[in-house]
């Protein structure tokens, strides 16, 4: 069986289309500065660990299917192209069945910022036109906290912040999230998470 390598190209960010409709801004600002940190010397070294896998769509466009607040992030701060990896070509599809597979092979999230499930035509078709979900935020932050491990299941951060989008008030999360940060911490190991991935289970008794 022969393998295929990779197909690395520089592509302009502002052309990529993303498959999902929020991103949490939150990340984005973390990402920026994350970026900002690299950007000297070893700005080259990390866009190269950090290419864009993407699929080959109608009209020969690029449709990035992870990554997509880095390509926000790096967006804002004015880099201008970005490496991707093309990991499938689906040129040949038109627009509706393009979309159908993509929701079948959980490559695309078609949600708002309010959880609620939209057509595929309301997906931006900019990066730069996503909108917020601050519960995408809490999420990650929640994770990068130790409330959950990191899990190989499709968009598992938009899942859990559908858990907390029901269970933590948004002006909490908008207003004071350190204070929504140890609500979630405590959601989290509530046995109510348990079908969630990367539940960490309740907290043990001493």
């Amino acid at each position: 069986m022969s393998v295929r390598e990779p197909v690395l190209n520089p592509i302009p960010i502002k052309t990529l289309r993303p498959t999902q409709i929020t991103v949490g801004f939150r990340e984005v600002a973390a990402k920026r500065r994350q970026w900002r940190e690299q950007s000297g010397d070893k700005g080259s070294e990390f866009l190269g660990k950090h290419m864009v896998p993407v699929v080959l769509g109608p009209k020969e466009r690029h449709y990035i299917v992870d990554h997509h607040h880095l390509c926000r992030a790096l967006l804002e701060e004015g880099v201008a192209d970005i490496l991707v990896n093309v990991v499938a070509d689906l040129r040949t599809l038109k627009k509706g069945e393009f979309w159908i597979y993509l929701d079948n092979r959980d490559w695309c999230h078609a949600y708002d910022g309010e959880g609620r499930r939209r057509d595929f035509d309301d997906i931006p078709s900019s990066v730069g036109d996503m909108t917020d979900d601050p519960y995408r935020s809490l999420a990650g932050e929640l994770r990068r906290a130790g409330g959950y491990a990191k899990d190989i299941t499709p968009f598992s951060e938009f899942i859990w912040a559908d858990f907390l989008r029901r269970r933590v008030k948004r002006t909490l999360v908008e207003d004071n999230f350190a204070a929504a940060l140890t609500r979630a911490l405590k959601l989290a190991k509530d046995e109510t998470a348990g079908y969630l991935p990367g539940w960490c289970g309740p907290n043990p008794i001493v």
